[in-house]
């Protein structure tokens, strides 16, 4: 049998408690589309500097850039998964909120985990990112 339906304030009150977490949410699908904007870039580059000829001996050199191209698309591709890690976290704890105030079911420690999880999934992105960063202004486009 269902248990009954949640009451006006209880889901006010959840619905509250659902706010922090879905401008976070929002925040990281932000930060998720500007990754994916840098590894596009990345790519393209990359599929630029590959289609130049061997035979050209002007921009042959530029090929030089390649291996440094697949270490920032290996980082950037990480923390893309991290900031996933960390957004399906941050969804699973507006979930929780809603089903636990369904079913009026204690909740704290369950979303404090989740939200820990998510918390360190994005800085682990955010760590990833500097990395990335660091590389493409340290090592910036000094071959072509």
């Amino acid at each position: 049998m269902l248990p009954d339906t949640p009451s006006i304030s209880q889901l006010s009150v959840v619905i509250s408690q659902a706010a922090a977490p879905a401008f976070l949410l929002g925040a990281l699908a932000a930060f998720i589309a500007v990754l994916i904007a840098r590894l596009n870039r990345i790519i393209d580059r990359s599929i630029y500097l590959n289609g130049i000829s061997d035979e050209d001996p002007v921009r042959r050199r530029l090929k030089a850039d390649l291996p440094r191209l697949v270490r920032r698309a290996a980082m950037v591709n990480r923390a893309i998964f991290w900031s996933v890690v960390g957004s399906i976290s941050i969804s699973i704890v507006i979930v929780v909120g809603f089903v636990s105030a369904f079913f009026h079911i204690q909740h704290e420690r369950g979303v404090a985990i989740l939200f820990i999880v998510a918390i360190a999934a994005f800085t682990v992105s955010l760590v990833d990112f500097a990395r990335e960063v660091r590389i493409a202004l340290s090592e910036f486009d000094h071959y072509g």
